[in-house]
């Protein structure tokens, strides 16, 4: 390995490592609020339909502004536009620790969904600039696994936080955080610029270039009438749907509908969260090795997603058991399945149009951020009833309609031939 390439790997090792942190910050004000939703609703006397009201907020204005998100993205650096979304969302995190009422706090939320959009088009716009198709689902696999990893030693943490500085305490430390890390993300980031940097861009990648031009209708039909593209949308809106469950409502099934103990949740809750961190690592280190083993994309790409999605079902399996290890084994075994699920990502690089990547992804989040709208909403209204039944075999019946739609909507996305032969050459050219 020349010292350039060394170079590089370092570079790359570090451009990981910031995205790594933005997706534990971008999770933490996500899911701070289902920490904190009990003690909101008994402050502000709130109902669950409320509650799931304040949950789906995030998503309402997450989703509207996914495709315009992704349009940006294609034109500013990722530099500049992820310092300023990440100082955005985080001071209004800040402020939620201020609200006094249902609709100020219902307003926050959008506006924290609407500055978080454009964030993860933008780690995948990182992603395809700084890495070779045949390491890119691990690299994806790496920063997702933020989202896993950051919640399982931060649930604990929040529960800390607000038992001892109250849910008000807990929004404003957490803002704080963020504003934090956005300047130390615009210090210290940069684009790949070198000769040695902008070889990642091999003859099989989705380009992810800064584009001047204006998008056209055409190019919309492009990723609006793609028949495997729509089966990678529907299936990112059930690999989400899990994910929305345990960022949302999770702990307070927890402790209002098991009667736990708030603290002792909030331990429990990182259990499930550590097995979805194995389970997102995993992923992708299994994906790629079998591309560089001569596997078909269709196989190693599909595989994990396809077993994820089917072990997702199990959560079903929580409605019929009361002792406490059971509900958490079906739980983790849940969410270890969606964590090998995500790394559906790796599909836009794989199925983009050329130079179309940015609003791609920014449909595909659109597409999976449905979720956070409507799983809140849904269980909200399914359990104020008292009962969470109907709502865990909801969850369950997401995910394995998204077990379908890779079946038979995306079918095969490559074969053993030319992708895998030439992507073998660039590998053993790296290594060498």
């Amino acid at each position: 390995m020349t010292k350039n390439n060394k170079r590089y790997s370092k570079a790359r090792f570090r451009v990981l490592a910031f995205l790594f942190v933005n997706v534990i910050i971008n999770y933490m004000d996500r899911s701070n609020i289902s920490v904190a939703a009990t003690a909101i609703s008994s402050d502000l006397k709130l109902n669950t339909v409320e509650i799931g009201l304040i949950f789906s907020a995030f998503g309402w204005t997450y989703v509207s502004f996914q495709i315009p998100g992704g349009i940006i993205i294609d034109r500013l650096s990722p530099r500049v536009l992820y310092a300023i979304t990440l100082c955005s969302w985080s001071v209004v995190t800040l402020l939620q620790g201020i609200a006094r009422g249902f609709y100020l706090l219902l307003g926050l939320r959008m506006a924290t969904g609407m500055f978080e959009a454009p964030s993860y088009p933008i780690n995948n716009r990182v992603v395809s600039q700084w890495f070779p198709e045949n390491e890119r689902a691990s690299a994806i696999a790496v920063y997702t696994s933020g989202q896993f990893i950051g919640l399982a030693f931060l649930t604990p943490i929040l529960a800390l936080i607000q038992k001892y500085w109250g849910w008000r305490g807990l929004f404003i430390s957490t803002g704080l955080v963020g504003i934090t890390w956005g300047f130390v993300w615009y210090c210290f980031y940069r684009d790949p610029v070198t000769d040695d940097q902008l070889q990642v861009k091999d003859s099989n990648a989705a380009e992810a270039d800064t584009q001047s031009r204006k998008i056209t209708w055409k190019e919309f039909k492009q990723v609006l009438s793609n028949r495997k593209l729509w089966g990678i949308y529907l299936g990112q809106f059930a690999v989400t749907s899990t994910l929305w469950f345990f960022l949302t409502w999770f702990p307070t099934y927890l402790v209002k509908y098991r009667g736990f103990d708030f603290l002792k949740s909030g331990f429990l809750s990182s259990i499930p969260f550590l097995a979805a961190f194995a389970g997102v690592i995993l992923s992708g280190l299994i994906s790629d090795y079998l591309i560089k083993k001569g596997i078909s994309f269709n196989k190693a790409r599909k595989t994990p997603v396809i077993v994820g999605l089917l072990l997702s079902t199990l959560i079903i399996g929580a409605n019929y058991v009361s002792d406490t290890t059971l509900v958490i084994l079906f739980m983790t075994i849940a969410f270890f399945g969606n964590g090998l699920a995500s790394i559906a990502w790796v599909f836009v690089s794989l199925l983009a149009p050329k130079n179309l990547i940015g609003l791609t992804g920014g449909v595909f989040n659109f597409m999976g951020g449905l979720s956070s709208i409507v799983v809140p909403l849904v269980i909200g209204y399914l359990a104020k009833d008292g009962s969470f039944t109907s709502s865990i075999l909801f969850i369950g019946i997401l995910a394995f309609a998204g077990v379908l739609s890779y079946l038979f909507l995306v079918g095969d996305v490559g074969s053993s031939g030319r992708y895998n032969q030439d992507l073998k050459l660039l590998y053993d050219e790296r290594v060498s």
